[in-house]
């Protein structure tokens, strides 16, 4: 009966809990001109389709080696509760252009808009390479 009940406990506790399988962080939208970037320049062929791409904080930069890099980013909460549900794959062309970055990724119109209800709302995120 003990086994039993430890077997009902512990099921409605991970029901409850949710798993995060990557590292987690704040995203917000950047829009246009997104050229000149710091990985291609003026190439325009750059941008993977759909515009889903980001600009990445100092810590992900990594001095440039990470262009090209390609992250699944998922939002997970925000003021109002922004979320669409679901995830998107995105290309880093880009740095952020201040620093120190106030999120951990800036990401295209497009791609924000493909995870965001609001377009000018600072979310947070889990990403995994």
């Amino acid at each position: 009966m003990r086994l039993f009940a430890f077997v009902i406990f512990s099921s409605l506790l991970l029901k409850q809990v949710s798993l995060v399988l990557g590292d987690v962080g704040t995203a917000a939208s950047y829009g246009p001109p997104y050229i000149p970037t710091a990985c291609d320049g003026n190439r325009a062929g750059q941008f993977p389709p759909g515009n889903l791409f980001v600009a990445v904080n100092e810590g992900l930069w990594d001095n440039g080696a990470a262009c090209g890099r390609r992250y699944r980013i998922r939002c997970v909460s925000g003021n109002n509760r922004p979320c669409k549900g679901g995830s998107i794959d995105v290309k880093v062309v880009d740095s952020c252009p201040v620093s120190p970055c106030p999120n951990t990724l800036l990401m295209s119109n497009d791609a924000f808009a493909a995870i965001s209800r609001f377009p000018r709302a600072k979310i947070n995120i889990e990403y995994t390479q």
